[in-house]
Parts: structure tokens; C-alpha cells; sequence
């Protein structure tokens, strides 16, 4: 690489931390490019610490992002991840929304991504990469965020009776921020969707159920059933396969989802992944994945299902994964990279089932 590319590479690589991560990291970059060291990776080709939080995360090896023309490296600047603020009588919260450099005007999905206790918008974004993913297909991301003067883990409150219905406490927030968005850039309203990670999960659960006409689907990764739990001590009995039974306002889902779970998660029990999709009947469907021995990846196995009314889910259980989004980056934390790619998954399921 000539040296005046690998400069420009490095101004790019600022640029896009300076939006997506802050000043401190975009600075690094900066001053390594000043001194002629490039080779560290970052989310965007050149390197950073690992951020995480899991005891099971590990660094795994990248390859510097090759070259691009101008044309890419200017469409790419036209992306911004912005952070705004939602205020209604239940409250007021951040969230971080991440518009594409391929946004045209035209409406496009709109994916709500609710993070797990003790992570933040950013941490989620690096760990589940759904914004790059969001790159590739055209779709706003919005991650709002939970303070911790409203939990002091930053876990959403999925278990309380006053953030457990619809248009009060949380569950109006995230609504509203969604509405906000909606308003406010070319949303196509068939294709919303939500997804979660372990209290964000439970919470994605909430949402799907009580607001089926602003949702089409749901991806609870790591989560738990709505409504499994009415106070602490009830939702940590659930979080370790308690509270077999749920409360729900339907009869039978109304709307798809798309559950990943690990098998040995030692903080939510697999068996509520299970409790997730028990309203949509027998399985149509089960298939195992296997990686082969020694290969350092996981097994999974999907199963299908299709309720009565023809409502579809999907059900991954990611064999010996732990507490972590499977396929994530360690750059965020409660990742596994041995897993399948959950965000892609999600993704695909989301556009397969548009609200009609």
C-alpha cells in the first residue's frame, strides 16, 4: 500500500470512530497514522482494545480492510449515527440511531434494538454489528438506551407491573421513540421490527405483545417470556427457569419472533427460550447444525414452528454458548463468535416478515 493510501485509510477510519464511538478512539487512530503505525484493527479495519464484559469473550484475529475508491469511502461518510432524546410523561431517554450511507429517500425497515443490563447503545451496536448490517440493506437502527438512574445495572425494568403495559412507564418510551423515528425519516411502517439481548429481550417480548400494530417481528436473544415476572425476586426465580407459567393479554401470538438461546447460559435458563415460543404449537420443523470437532465453532439447532393462525418463529438453541450474543463481536460485551450469526438471522426473519 503507497503511503498517502494508507493515510487516507486511517483519516476514513477516524472519521467513521469519531461518529460511531467518540473522540478518544477516533484521536488514537489519529495519532498512530501521524507516527506511521497501522497495524492494530478496529471495527473498521485498523484495531482496538477488546470491550467486554463476559468472562467467556475471547479476541479473535482480523484483516485489515483493503483499500476503497472514493466513491465508497464518500458514500460510507454520508452515514451518521446520531444520539437524540424522547421525553413523555413516563420519562425521558437517549438512544443512538444509525442512518446508512445508502439511504435515497426511499422508506426503509426500521430495526429497535434494546441492550442488555450493564451495556450501553455503543457497546450493543460493536457487539451485535447490526449496523453494518444495516449498511448492506438499507435499514435505520435506533438503540435506546437505559440510564442508571433508572436501574442501577442499566437493565431495562421487564419485571415491574408499571413497565409491563402498554403506553406506560418503559414500554411507552420505546414506543414513542419508535413513533418519533418513524415520523421524522422514510420508515416503510410494515417493516419495524424490535430485538433485545437478555433484559432487553424480556423487554422485546413485552413490546411485541403489547404493541402488534407498530411491530412486525421480534428477535429476543437470551430473554425471557412477557409478563413471567411481577417484582425481583420474582424475575431472578424466572431468569433461573421458575415461573413456568405467563400471563398474556392473547390467546395465541399475533405476531412472528425469532428466539436465540444458549444451552448453557448460567444467568437466563434455556427453558424460557422454550416458554417464548410455546403459543405457537408443535414444531413443523427441527434441524441441527454441526460445525465438526475441533473446529472451535458451535452446533445449533432451529426449530420452526407455525401457530394456528399461521403466525411463524423460529427457535436457535446454541449448543455450550454462554450468556452471549451468538456471532457477536468481542469489541462488545456478552459476545460469542463461535456462535451462528444471530444479527443476520434476525435480519433475514425481519425482512421475510413485513406487517400486513
Amino acid at each position: 500500500m503507497k503511503p498517502n493510501e494508507g493515510f487516507l485509510n486511517s483519516m476514513h477510519e477516524a472519521m467513521m470512530l469519531l461518529r460511531t464511538r467518540g473522540p478518544t478512539e477516533a484521536t488514537e487512530v489519529i495519532q498512530r497514522a501521524l507516527r506511521g503505525n497501522q497495524g492494530r484493527p478496529t471495527p473498521y479495519g485498523g484495531e482496538a482494545e477488546a470491550h467486554t464484559l463476559a468472562p467467556t469473550a475471547k479476541r479473535t484475529a482480523q484483516s485489515p480492510t483493503p483499500l476503497r475508491s472514493k466513491v465508497s469511502l464518500d458514500a460510507e461518510d454520508r452515514s451518521h449515527f446520531d444520539t437524540l432524546t424522547y421525553s413523555n410523561a413516563a420519562g425521558r431517554r437517549q438512544y443512538r440511531l444509525y442512518v446508512p450511507a445508502t439511504a435515497t429517500g426511499e422508506p426503509m425497515p426500521l430495526i429497535v434494538m434494546l441492550h442488555g443490563c450493564t451495556q450501553s447503545a455503543d457497546d450493543f451496536a460493536a457487539g451485535t454489528q447490526m449496523n453494518s448490517l444495516a449498511e448492506q440493506n438499507r435499514c435505520l437502527v435506533a438503540y435506546p438506551t437505559q440510564p442508571q438512574q433508572a436501574n442501577p445495572s442499566k437493565c431495562w425494568n421487564w419485571f415491574k407491573p408499571g413497565d409491563q403495559r402498554r403506553e406506560c412507564g418503559e414500554p411507552s418510551l420505546i414506543a414513542g421513540i419508535t413513533r418519533e423515528i418513524i415520523a421524522r425519516h422514510p420508515v416503510d411502517p410494515a417493516r419495524v421490527y424490535i430485538a433485545g439481548m437478555s433484559a432487553g429481550g424480556a423487554m422485546a417480548a413485552l413490546m411485541i405483545d403489547q404493541y402488534p400494530e407498530l411491530y412486525a417481528a421480534a428477535g429476543i436473544h437470551s430473554g425471557l417470556p412477557a409478563r413471567c415476572a411481577h417484582d425481583l425476586p420474582s424475575a431472578l426465580a424466572a431468569m433461573k427457569g421458575g415461573n413456568a407459567s405467563r400471563t398474556s393479554s392473547s390467546e395465541s401470538p399475533q405476531r412472528p419472533v425469532i428466539v436465540f438461546h444458549g444451552d448453557a447460559d448460567g444467568t437466563v435458563d434455556v427453558g424460557n427460550a422454550a416458554r417464548i415460543v410455546q403459543g405457537f404449537g408443535r414444531p413443523t420443523q427441527r434441524s441441527r447444525e454441526t460445525r465438526g470437532p475441533g473446529s472451535g465453532l458451535r452446533d445449533w439447532t432451529v426449530t420452526r414452528l407455525v401457530s394456528g393462525e399461521g403466525v411463524e418463529a423460529e427457535l436457535w438453541t446454541v449448543h455450550g454458548a454462554p450468556h452471549a450474543w451468538a456471532g457477536g463481536d468481542t469489541r462488545g460485551s456478552y459476545t460469542d463468535p463461535n456462535g451462528p450469526n444471530a444479527s443476520a438471522e434476525m435480519l433475514r426473519f425481519f425482512l421475510d416478515h413485513p406487517n400486513r
